[in-house]
C-alpha cells in the first residue's frame, strides 16, 4: 500500500527513471508510506491527506537522488560534503519536522497533562484538597498544599 503513485513521483524528478530505478522507486514509495503510517496513523489509501502524500514524495525523492548515501563527493581537487544528511543517508527517512507534521496530522499532539492519581481502592473525598492520606499511627491526613492556601 503506497500513499503516492509512481506518476506522482515522476512529476517531481528531473530525469526519467530506468527499469531498475522504477522497481526501487515503487518499493521506496511503499516503505515511505509504511513509515508515514508509523509516525502518523494508518490512513485509508483513498483518503490520505494531501500533506502526507507530499511528505512521502519528498522522502522518496530525497532517497532517489542519493540512494547510496554519499555524504562526500570529490572531483579533482574539489571536495563537496553534505553534513546535514547524517546517519540517515541512503535510507528512506523523514526529518524531525516531517515527523512532527505527521504526528499532528494524525491528531497526536505532544505536551503535558495533569491527571488525578490515587492509591488502589482509595476514594478521593471532596474537600480533602490540600492533604494526603498517611499510613502511620494516628492516620491523620498530612497537609500538602498545591496552591496559595498553604502555610508557606
Amino acid at each position: 500500500m503506497a500513499y503516492a503513485t509512481l506518476d506522482d513521483l515522476k512529476g517531481r524528478l528531473d530525469w526519467d527513471l530506468d527499469e531498475d530505478e522504477l522497481r526501487i522507486a515503487k518499493a521506496a514509495l511503499e516503505d515511505a508510506s509504511d513509515l508515514a503510517a508509523e509516525y502518523g496513523r494508518d490512513w485509508p489509501q483513498d483518503r490520505v491527506p494531501r500533506l502526507v502524500r507530499t511528505l512521502v514524495l519528498k522522502a522518496v525523492t530525497r532517497y532517489l537522488r542519493n540512494p547510496h548515501g554519499y555524504t562526500q563527493s570529490r572531483a579533482g581537487d574539489e571536495t563537496l560534503t553534505w553534513s546535514d544528511i547524517g546517519r540517515d543517508a541512503g535510507t528512506i527517512h523523514f526529518t524531525r519536522e516531517e515527523i512532527r507534521l505527521l504526528a499532528e496530522l494524525a491528531g497526536r499532539r505532544p505536551g503535558l497533562t495533569s491527571v488525578v492519581v490515587s492509591a488502589w481502592s482509595s476514594k478521593i473525598r471532596p474537600g480533602a484538597a490540600g492533604t494526603v492520606p498517611v499510613d502511620y499511627a494516628g492516620g491523620d491526613r498530612f497537609p500538602l498544599f498545591a496552591d496559595d492556601r498553604g502555610p508557606w
